[in-house]
């Protein structure tokens, strides 16, 4: 699924005679025929072009607001399992201040402070987004960290980023991992959800969630507006469900 969504991203740009943000007011709110696969839109752009376009827009987005937070989480994580003590203290308290806030309201607020764009959400979901990263890497290490053979390491006096980051993260890092697909599906649909509520990507982007509010007022008279868009998000978060579902299935430790 996610194969054909690339494939897709990196064909239609080349073979598609529409521009996804050139008006043309003649072919406005058309339904889907053989010239324009899911209709157009108010202003008379091919929404194919658009969703495809979009999906650029929500799986760059996706991507690195999981991944570049889940770096951090990990790393916050396995220093706070591996020295324990007060920096161990001092990094959960610092989790648990972060958690304490539900996830939306808080990037709801960080956006709403620095200003709706793209550049600001990847700010707010990298403030926020490394939190599960740090608690699962960190008691993942724990439990590494009290296993004879790091316990050797340590008596012959391995450097401790050598321990961590060769020894200990390997096998750490795996349910991260796994995690990491969920967080993309949720991932991508809050980034729609901002985008639909002003606090996200701005228009005239295809982003999906962008593409969902200018379909509002044409719900009734022309539905393909706000169903392919609303089934491209579907779709990608079927997509890394499955991959998260099928990681977890082969990453799983053997008995």
């Amino acid at each position: 699924m996610l194969l054909v969504l690339l494939v897709a991203v990196v064909v239609t740009p080349m073979v598609s005679p529409y521009d996804p943000y050139a008006l043309d007011f003649g072919n406005a709110l058309q339904p889907p025929d053989a010239l324009h696969w899911f209709g157009t839109d108010n202003f008379g752009r091919d929404i194919f072009t658009r969703v495809i376009a979009g999906a650029v827009y929500d799986l760059r987005l996706a991507i690195t607001c999981v991944f570049g937070p889940m770096i951090l989480g990990t790393l916050i994580g396995l220093c706070a399992g591996y020295f324990g003590g007060w920096v161990d203290a001092a990094l959960m308290r610092l989790t648990d201040i972060v958690w304490a806030f539900p996830f939306y309201v808080l990037v709801l607020t960080i956006v709403g402070v620095l200003g709706p764009s793209e550049g600001n959400l990847y700010i707010a979901f990298f403030m926020v987004n490394w939190i599960g990263y740090a608690r699962i890497v960190r008691g993942e290490t724990l439990v590494i960290a009290r296993l004879e053979y790091v316990q050797a390491l340590q008596i012959l006096r391995f450097r401790p980023l050598r321990t961590m980051l060769r020894h200990i993260l390997p096998n750490a890092v795996t349910p991260a991992i796994v995690y990491s697909m969920s967080d993309l599906v949720l991932t991508v649909q809050a980034v729609a959800a901002l985008s639909f509520f002003g606090l996200g990507v701005q228009p005239p982007a295809p982003e999906w969630g962008l593409l969902i509010v200018e379909s509002i007022d044409y719900m009734r008279d022309a539905p393909w507006m706000t169903i392919f868009p609303g089934l491209a998000i579907a779709w990608v978060g079927i997509a890394f469900a499955l991959v998260g579902e099928g990681l977890a299935t082969v990453l799983k430790p053997k008995g």
